[in-house]
């Protein structure tokens, strides 16, 4: 019996969340690990270096983590029930851009956790270099994932794909996340052999995973749904649901959450 059959038989849990500082947010991880017991976690926005991830108090409840830190900003990691293999760290050429990509093979998933650019606004010239960063994704993964294997690309997108992943609706388009640029370059993701989990499991969905601190915006709806879970033929097709974990962008035992909302979705045994 495999690691993750003894955590759970009769799926596996695959996660991720953008924690917007884990220094901050190390007791609540804890507190949702424990809950929710996933069995691989893509991280993002660590907000800390390399060397300062807090790897024994995740073991303490039996994950390993594979990270590319960077102080103050940015920041990826993987925890696992058992050690990854790193593949990349970073997005080749991109470096600019800072630690923003992990890509690991674990139990026979390659599993890639992003935290892409959010471009600040659609005058700013940080949008081109966006858009730039996710021409070079998207030709990262056509050269180094083939579709036919089973591979995940998780993580904080800073894209609404549609209109009905902002609580804008089509008011919305053309704003900061909402452009026909930023969507055109989600769907060259998904021309490499890759489907939204939540967008095919609940293609009338209107769930968030983003709301902004400011202005009450979560308890009034005012959210994104930014924060996905692509994957190839071979793992969609064993998925079984996929949650947005509202529960823990609330405060528990008196920690604050982070701005973002978990996702998980399980995956039937192959």
């Amino acid at each position: 019996m495999g690691v993750w059959k003894r955590v759970r038989l009769e799926c596996v849990r695959i996660a991720t969340w953008n924690v917007n500082g884990l220094r901050a947010r190390l007791d609540y991880v804890c507190l949702w690990l424990e809950a929710r017991q996933p069995d691989v976690v893509g991280l993002q926005e660590l907000k800390l270096e390399t060397d300062a991830f807090p790897h024994e108090r995740f073991a303490e409840l039996g994950y390993v983590a594979a990270v590319h830190g960077q102080k103050s900003w940015n920041g990826v990691a993987v925890l696992s029930r058992e050690a990854a293999e790193v593949q990349q760290a970073g997005l080749p050429r991109q470096e600019a851009f800072g630690a923003r990509l992990l890509d690991v093979t674990v139990a026979g998933l390659r599993f890639v956790t992003l935290y892409c650019p959010n471009g600040k606004s659609v005058d700013h010239d940080d949008f081109p270099q966006k858009l730039a960063w996710f021409d070079a994704l998207a030709g990262w993964v056509a050269a180094n994932i083939k579709p036919d294997t089973p591979a995940v690309l998780v993580g904080d997108y800073n894209i609404a794909p549609a209109a009905a992943d902002s609580w804008l609706g089509a008011k919305g388009d053309g704003e900061l996340f909402h452009t026909e640029a930023e969507r055109a370059r989600f769907e060259a993701l998904l021309a490499c052999g890759f489907v939204d989990f939540y967008r095919t499991h609940l293609p009338e969905g209107r769930d968030f995973s983003w709301w902004d601190y400011r202005g009450g915006a979560f308890h009034r709806g005012h959210g994104l749904r930014i924060d996905l879970m692509l994957g190839t033929e071979a793992v969609a097709r064993r998925v079984t649901d996929v949650v947005i974990d509202r529960d823990f962008r609330k405060k528990q035992d008196g920690l604050t959450a982070s701005d973002h909302a978990p996702v998980y979705a399980d995956l039937r045994d192959a």
